[in-house]
């Protein structure tokens, strides 16, 4: 009976220490494993685009040009008018009336072309823009990550919904990526900050 007692007490010793072992080595893990874990941040790129004070500037600018671009097509289309009620005034087959009728076609030719040209600079002048603003964010975030410790930085920020249409619903849901930030520390005021003085 002593033995089976004995026995009992050994088996429960034995089984407190390997708890104990195993509580010390779980805990060892979470260590090394929160060790391994980086400093995590979130930015929001589109609130940064939305307040940067030189993405206003850039739009100011933009709207500048889109009307000096607009107020020459106008001033074509005017003339094209003008041209078509001055060839209800001329005889039909005459040499007169073919030769206005050429100038008016080629002005609407120049005036589609412009029309074309100017969209397509227009789109090229924004994608610049956009580009170099998102290049200095990139630059102001890994500064602001540095400075704070930051071993990694994700965008967060959140979808418009409801989304005008499926497309739009399926891009928006396939590119926001984090659903959840608690705990990740928000650099997004210390990012725009930073890329407003670039």
């Amino acid at each position: 009976m002593k033995f089976k007692l004995f026995m009992t007490a050994l088996v429960v010793l034995g089984a407190g220490l390997l708890f104990a072992e195993f509580g010390t080595g779980a805990e060892k893990a979470a260590t090394a494993q929160e060790s391994k874990c980086p400093k995590i941040g979130v930015v929001s790129v589109r609130k940064i685009f939305q307040d940067c004070k030189r993405n206003v500037k850039y739009r100011q600018q933009l709207a500048g040009e889109r009307d000096k671009l607009d107020t020459e097509l106008e001033k074509l289309s005017k003339e094209i008018d003008l041209d078509k009620t001055g060839l209800k005034t001329l005889k039909p087959g005459s040499d007169d009336y073919l030769s206005s009728m050429k100038e008016i076609l080629e002005k609407q030719a120049k005036l589609q072309a412009q029309q074309e040209f100017f969209k397509r600079q227009m789109d090229i002048r924004e994608q610049t823009i956009i580009e170099s603003l998102f290049n200095d964010v990139i630059t102001a975030t890994a500064e602001v990550a540095k400075e704070k410790g930051l071993g990694l930085v994700l965008e967060k920020s959140e979808p418009e919904l409801p989304a005008a249409s499926a497309n739009e619903l399926t891009l928006t849901i396939s590119t926001h990526k984090v659903l959840y930030s608690a705990g990740c520390e928000d650099i997004t005021d210390a990012v725009l900050a930073k890329v407003d003085v670039m």
